[in-house]
């Protein structure tokens, strides 16, 4: 009996460390999935609050590849009124050793605020997206396991995805991320994250993230439609929609677009 035990258990060891290769194998692809060198488009944020009241935004996005380890991205605010010019800049940054940078432009302060590491668990500018989701994720931050392989419904009918679920190695990355746990819905045809569940450190919230629609443009892959919302059990308490159009894929962009100066001059 002591040895079935041994065997048994041996073999359930086997098993899970096969699915955290296996797991982390297929967030290596995702992460190394091609998704050009630059990407231009235009931006609609729609935030529901939880009475279902609208308010959308109008945003222009700029993002490129400085080198193998580091992506530019901006972001200009172009209407409503109350958030007209202003801008977000994030350097980000591939390397284990180095912290990504933002920096925030406020135009009724003249001033830019540089976004401190305890301050990426924040909404981003009012919305259910923080500043920690503007900036792609280390692999080496978190432990992976392959929950099981499922189908999730979209317009095209049931498309077969892995189910992962991504656990934080530190809490120094729970604290920065602001999510003790996520689960993982990664598309099998195309390696691309279509879906999560993101398990939030404070007030039992839970974060949804949903590609309601994905289009390839110029042979890249791109969302160009995302929900997050957040929830609290059942209850519904705020919800954001990222809308893309007039996308452009691997145009020149100037490092210039990059800079404190340009997102303080504005566009």
């Amino acid at each position: 009996m002591n040895k079935l035990l041994s065997a048994l258990g041996a073999l359930l060891i086997s098993s899970s460390v096969f699915a955290g290769n296996q797991a982390r194998e297929i967030m290596e692809k995702v992460d190394a999935r091609d998704d050009g060198t630059s990407l231009i488009s235009t931006m609609k944020m729609t935030l529901i609050d939880k009475n279902g009241k609208k308010r959308n935004r109008q945003m222009r996005t700029f993002a490129k590849d400085i080198d193998a380890n580091t992506e530019h991205k901006t972001i200009f605010f172009l209407s409503p009124s109350d958030v007209k010019n202003t801008a977000f800049l994030t350097y980000d940054y591939s390397a284990d050793d180095k912290d990504d940078d933002q920096w925030m432009y406020l135009p009724a302060l003249k001033k830019t605020k540089r976004i401190p590491a305890s301050d990426k668990d924040s909404a981003f500018m009012g919305s259910d997206f923080s500043y920690a989701d503007m900036t792609d994720k280390e692999l080496n931050d978190y432990t992976f396991k392959l929950v099981k392989e499922t189908t999730i419904k979209r317009k095209e009918g049931k498309v077969p995805v892995w189910k992962i679920e991504s656990t934080p190695i530190s809490q120094a990355v729970i604290d920065e991320t602001g999510y003790i746990k996520s689960t993982l819905y990664i598309r099998k045809d195309n390696h691309v994250l279509t879906r999560a569940k993101f398990y939030l450190k404070k007030g039992s919230r839970v974060k949804y993230m949903d590609v309601r629609k994905l289009e390839k443009i110029d042979g890249i892959w791109v969302a160009m439609q995302t929900t997050m919302t957040t929830k609290q059990g059942k209850k519904t308490l705020h919800k954001t929609i990222l809308t893309n159009s007039d996308v452009e894929i691997n145009k020149a962009i100037d490092d210039d677009m990059f800079t404190v100066r340009v997102i303080e001059k504005g566009l």
